[in-house]
């Protein structure tokens, strides 16, 4: 009876040890064909054997035999006992049970535990930071992985070695998308840090992927190097007009400069009669043709990133109004100044000719200018006397002037008349003298 117990004891170990040895995890890429041994099967027919599967694509135990059909073009059982899956999938993961019968009787079972993996593309960084500034977050670049099956992890590294974040200076921000038809996960991830002032000025960043299947090869991105700067400090800020004083004329241009030097540049906003301006930023505000709805006072403020917010003095614009008589007070001021000038080379002219004619007489003007005690009324008649007498002379000029070349021609007309006329008497001379000649001959 002892002998019997030990003899089932023994029994009761050895099945339980062919089924602990027929147990393993299998691991297979999507796509690839797999092929799972049934332990203890006889290699020929007649056998004796059955398999069940339980997964993605059964809602029970799938029971397949070397008797039955195949599952369509899923799993087939071959001749010598083994299940075959042409191209597995991921919907292929779950359990695979084989049980066999030898022909002596001993039965084996195999436990097969199967899962799939993709291996994705190599990551990549998008978007990279050309530089850093210490003191300010900073994003230094998103991390991307595309395909893989599980979806494993993305890691980013800082001189060879692994960044933890930790919610002050160093933050990730993930996310994790699956595609509906294919199943497979794209993986994202987003590093922002704020290097210390006074750190390493040239950190050097990379990025992993580790697959969620032991046993995998690590992928890692190229590693890139980054420079890291200090800011510099916000300075007062200045608003320049121009034109200076920002009294301008209606229709006029006015141009308002920001001045706020500092890195990085600071973001502009325009503040009108102590109002923001619904204006994108810009360091430069134009107003074109002024207008009266233009008037008030104008400030700009200048917003750093790690230094806040800073207000420049204000400056007023206004338009200069136009007057009763159709000018502006610019404008009668120049037009003054010309009738200032006009009656000052008046003056100089009455001066230098010394006397103006009327009637006959001289009359000296040594007072003639626009400080003079005779008041505009004398000014005026001088102005007047003085432009008559110049024009009277140099119509006296032009008469002789023509006289003269008429003279001249007349002159040179007359001169052939009287050659012709010399000519004559000349010929009637020598006519003459022959006649007299004769008439002496013929004489008593």
């Amino acid at each position: 009876m002892a002998a019997g117990a030990a003899a089932g004891a023994w029994v009761l170990v050895l099945s339980l040890w062919g089924a602990v040895v027929g147990s393993q995890n299998i691991t297979a890429q999507i796509g690839k064909p797999l092929v799972l041994n049934c332990k203890g099967a006889p290699k020929k027919p007649p056998q004796q054997l059955e398999w069940r599967l339980n997964t993605g694509r059964t809602e029970a135990w799938k029971v397949l035999s070397p008797q039955g059909s195949p599952w369509d073009s899923v799993a087939r059982v071959l001749p010598n006992g083994s299940l075959l899956l042409p191209a597995i999938g991921i919907q292929d993961e779950g359990t695979f049970r084989c049980r066999a019968t030898s022909r002596n009787g001993k039965e084996t079972k195999s436990n097969y535990q199967v899962r799939v993996y993709q291996i994705p593309r190599k990551p990549e960084i998008l978007d990279p930071a050309s530089e850093l500034m210490a003191g300010v977050p900073n994003k230094v670049g998103t991390c991307v992985s595309k395909g893989s099956y599980p979806a494993g992890t993305l890691s980013w590294h800082l001189d060879g070695k692994p960044l933890i974040p930790d919610g002050k200076g160093l933050s990730v921000k993930e996310e994790t998308r699956r595609h509906p038809e294919t199943g497979l996960f794209t993986l994202q991830s987003e590093l922002m840090v704020t290097p210390a002032r006074g750190g390493d000025p040239r950190p050097t960043f990379s990025c992993s992927f580790s697959p969620g299947l032991p046993r995998r090869r690590v992928l890692h991105t190229a590693p890139f190097q980054l420079s890291v700067w200090e800011p510099v400090p916000l300075e007062e800020v200045q608003l320049v007009v121009e034109p200076e004083g920002g009294a301008v004329a209606p229709g006029s241009t006015v141009t308002l400069t920001c001045e706020a030097p500092a890195q990085p540049p600071p973001q502009i906003h325009w503040i009108k009669d102590g109002t923001p301006l619904p204006l994108p930023p810009s360091p430069v505000l134009l107003l074109p043709e002024v207008g009266p709805q233009d008037q008030g006072t104008y400030s700009c403020v200048a917003t750093h990133p790690s230094q806040g917010s800073q207000e420049s003095r204000a400056v007023s614009i206004s338009i200069i109004e136009t007057g009763e008589e159709g000018s502006t007070a610019g404008e009668g001021l120049d037009k003054v100044r010309e009738k200032q000038t006009d009656l000052n080379m008046t003056g100089r002219m009455a001066d230098k000719k010394g006397m103006v004619s009327g009637g006959g007489c001289a009359v000296n003007s040594p007072h003639l200018s626009t400080g003079s005690v005779g008041g505009p009324g004398l000014g005026t008649l001088a102005l007047a006397l003085g432009i008559l007498g110049g024009l009277g002379m140099a119509a006296l000029l032009i008469g002789v002037i023509m006289w003269r070349r008429r003279q001249h021609r007349r002159e040179e007309r007359k001169a052939p008349e009287n050659q012709e006329e010399e000519e004559e008497r000349a010929e009637l001379n020598q006519s003459e003298e022959p006649e007299a000649a004769e008439s002496s001959a013929g004489g008593p």
